[in-house]
């Protein structure tokens, strides 16, 4: 019991020295630019550029924790995205529908790699390193190597607008509360360093969010990562699949003797990285403006 405390502990005091270590990187480089890196305009900035990777990193966290690998994303992101322009721009079709594609297309792709990973037992760093090569090679013949675009405005408000002040405090108001139940519940398990650290969090999140409201507001983008990294975050902290994803990373034969259904879990977690792989294809392909087979790289 104590060396499991002792391991908690000591986790939870990395996750915090990250923090600390990140906020002084962010301190040093601002003052080295003439305090122009943490202004709002330059945040603002560097949270749009930054969405894509972050929407596709909460899928890698499972993926990783499942002790799975997935080569494939940045191939399949650029299909997901180009799909999309494609079917808005060459079928005039109505950004909800060409979303709709890009969905499906993500959807295919998480259970072709799960399909292939967990049931025919073939190393994901085989499948996924082909499905690079697949899925690349895809996206250049559907575009026939030239640019698609420009999407409609409609479509490209996933990637450039910005969301109504009202529902950036809703989002607010919830991360603070989730942060705070989390503190709350840690607190009562007499689990200190990890209430602090939620904490942290919720001072954070008000930082973060006021930095957005002092330049135009809340990137769309940046709203789709929250939404995504809080949904991970639950499923993986309190929903059964994740404690079972946790299992398996941590000693699969052990999982498999306790019942857990492994192949059908490494299906679903792969199904998840397709649909965030699809997220982040629609952002990415908004942002742009446009597809082109060398996006994603």
């Amino acid at each position: 019991m104590t060396a499991k405390f002792s391991l908690s502990k000591i986790g939870n005091v990395r996750s915090l020295t990250l923090i600390a270590a990140l906020a002084c990187i962010c301190i040093v480089f601002h003052f080295a630019t003439d305090e122009v890196f943490l202004s709002a305009r330059n945040f603002s900035n560097l949270m749009r550029q930054a969405s894509v990777v972050g929407i596709v990193a909460c899928g890698m966290v499972m993926i990783i924790v499942s002790r799975e690998i997935d080569l494939s994303a940045g191939s399949a992101v650029a299909l997901a995205g180009g799909l999309a322009a494609i079917a808005n721009v060459q079928f005039q079709m109505h950004p909800a529908m060409a979303i709709g594609v890009a969905l499906a297309a993500g959807l295919l792709i998480g259970a072709i790699n799960g399909l292939l990973v967990a049931y025919t037992r073939i190393p994901a760093f085989i499948v996924t390193l082909g499905g690079l090569l697949v899925y690349r090679g895809l996206i250049k013949g559907f575009t026939q190597g030239e640019t698609i675009g420009p999407v409609s405005e409609g479509f490209q408000m996933f990637g450039t607008g910005f969301v109504p002040s009202y529902i950036v405090y809703v989002v607010l108001a919830i991360s603070i509360g989730y942060f705070l139940y989390n503190a709350f519940n840690d607190f009562k398990n007499k689990n200190m360093i990890n209430a602090i650290k939620y904490i942290v969090f919720s001072f954070l999140a008000i930082a973060f969010i006021m930095m957005f409201l002092n330049y135009k507001g809340l990137p769309v983008p940046v709203l789709v990562v929250l939404i995504v990294a809080l949904v991970v975050s639950f499923v993986m902290e309190n929903v059964p699949f994740g404690r079972y994803i946790f299992a398996i990373g941590g000693n699969r034969e052990a999982a498999f003797y306790s019942g857990i259904n492994i192949r059908k879990q490494i299906f679903r977690v792969y199904i998840l990285m397709g649909l965030l792989i699809a997220i982040a294809g629609i952002v990415y392909t908004a942002q742009l403006g446009s597809a082109t087979s060398a996006a994603a790289r």
